[in-house]
């Protein structure tokens, strides 16, 4: 061992306690994941709020996951190259600077930049798993793992009805110094509690290769979000889809004949990988789906013959039960992991978000019947989003831990845009106007929601069941 690896073993040994170390971790994940809900109770009062039109207010949400997808992967790899802590830090700095910007002009250019600077935080989620690779040992890095996946969904769970209630009882602009103050403090606590030095890659950081990622993305992710709005075949549409995946197609081709890509390509080919990858995409939409569609029937009114008349804040309280569902499953999917292996784990994650979208096909007449759904969504997304960085985490090396749990959480983001583009269309256009002239979906707009998030999870499930059991002698050694 030489001397400058000594010198590393022995600051890494005077560190916080394991469990410290994790829970700084899932706090600064919970944060980051807050900030995709922080809106949503607010975004029908958006253009009366921002005095604009609802097609520019809905970049406050657009932007938030376009930026998250563009920025996850490229903070990933800085974090494999310069210290996945010093990312994390980085990445907290820009969302308080992001929700400072939001909170202090109020208008709508400054909370779209806000918003968009705020997207960033949910590189948070992957490189907090790279860190616990890093420092944890092997018989708690299974539970650990599950709880930093959960505060995807956990964040967002919990979030909603403290958002609503903010949002409800005080002027909106305080949801901005709220997650301001959230930021600071999970800096202050992962800059004391989280290890200063981690394993880490080095190299240079291949810009062109960045800025072709972004560019495609972009691209990609306007034409999901955006595309019900300017209509899918629209010429807009249209280029957005056309330009981002000719940019990708050009960016891969770099990326296979660069020295350091920003992605290795050849690594996220490894079947464990890229299987684990396109479950995430049906995974993400399984779970944003139900975001999008449950709130929705649970505030619309009864007369619309599908909705339950509750207020903002009771159908958040109704959603929150899968949140806590996700966190306290996180030690049984360590000891499930550790048992029967990640892969085993993802399928019966993934069937358990079948099985909820058939309950809910079956029984949708009582408020119980939705929180049982999204009971069960969120026992498949505590088991699935706990299996996947460990899948991916056994088939690359130790150095490519940060880039590949990022471009994992891309497909994950892909997939909850998509959801939020798709179901979003079918609840608009299979609507009716009320009484009053308020277009609300039909019961049959959600059903064939149902459908498609089915398919999606059924899409994943099968996906799971192909990934191979184990890494390749070649891809063992290549980990190790």
């Amino acid at each position: 061992m030489s001397g400058r690896d000594g010198r590393r073993r022995r600051r890494l040994s005077r560190r916080a306690p394991d469990w410290a170390v994790v829970a700084a971790l899932a706090f600064s994940g919970l944060c980051s994941a807050f900030m995709f809900t922080l809106v949503v109770p607010l975004q029908g009062e958006l253009p009366l709020l921002l005095d604009a039109e609802r097609e520019d207010t809905a970049w406050v949400v657009t932007i938030t996951l376009l930026v998250s997808a563009v920025a996850t992967p490229i903070s990933g790899r800085l974090g494999d190259m310069y210290g996945k802590r010093r990312a994390i830090l980085a990445l907290m700095g820009v969302m308080i600077v992001g929700s400072l910007v939001a909170a202090l002009t109020g208008s709508l250019l400054g909370v779209i930049i806000g918003r968009g600077l705020q997207g960033a935080a949910i590189g948070v989620i992957p490189l907090g798993i790279a860190v616990m690779r890093d420092v944890l040992p092997p018989e708690r890095l299974g539970s650990a793992v599950a709880l930093m996946s959960a505060t995807m969904g956990v964040g967002g769970a919990i979030g909603m009805p403290l958002a609503a209630y903010v949002a409800q009882n005080a002027d909106w602009l305080v949801l901005f110094w709220m997650s301001a103050g959230l930021g600071l403090l999970g800096l202050v606590i992962i800059a004391a509690v989280v290890p200063s030095d981690t394993l880490r890659a080095g190299g240079r950081l291949d810009v062109p290769g960045a800025l072709g990622l972004a560019a495609g993305l972009t691209g990609i992710m306007l034409f999901i979000s955006r595309g019900a709005d300017w209509g899918w075949s629209s010429p807009l549409a249209l280029a957005s889809a056309a330009g981002g995946g000719v940019i990708l197609l050009l960016w891969g081709f770099h990326q296979l004949r660069v020295r350091g890509p920003l992605v290795d390509l050849r690594v996220a080919s490894r079947p464990p990988v890229l299987l684990t990858n396109l479950a995430a995409i049906g995974m993400g939409f399984a779970l944003f789906g139900s975001n999008v569609s449950f709130p929705q029937m649970l505030v619309m009114p009864e007369s619309t013959g599908a909705g339950f008349g509750l207020t903002m804040i009771q159908a958040a309280l109704c959603i929150m039960p899968s949140g806590i569902i996700m966190m306290l499953l996180s030690p049984l999917s360590g000891l499930l992991e550790r048992t029967f292996g990640p892969r085993l784990l993802f399928t019966v994650g993934a069937s358990s978000v079948v099985l909820a979208y058939v309950f809910v096909l079956l029984w949708s007449s009582e408020v119980w019947h939705l929180v049982t759904a999204n009971a069960l969504i969120g026992v498949g997304i505590a088991f699935s989003f706990a299996a996947m960085p460990m899948i991916i985490m056994r088939a690359v090396p130790a150095g490519k831990t940060g880039v590949s749990n990022g471009l994992n959480a891309l497909f994950r983001s892909i997939g909850s845009a998509s959801a939020a583009a798709v179901m979003g269309g079918v609840l608009a256009a299979m609507s009716r106007l009320d009484a009053d002239g308020v277009p609300h979906p039909t019961a049959a707009a959600f059903t064939v929601c149902f459908w498609i998030a089915i398919s999606a999870a059924l899409a994943a499930t099968a996906l799971s069941i192909a990934i191979p059991r184990g890494p390749s002698p070649e891809q063992r050694s290549a980990v190790r």
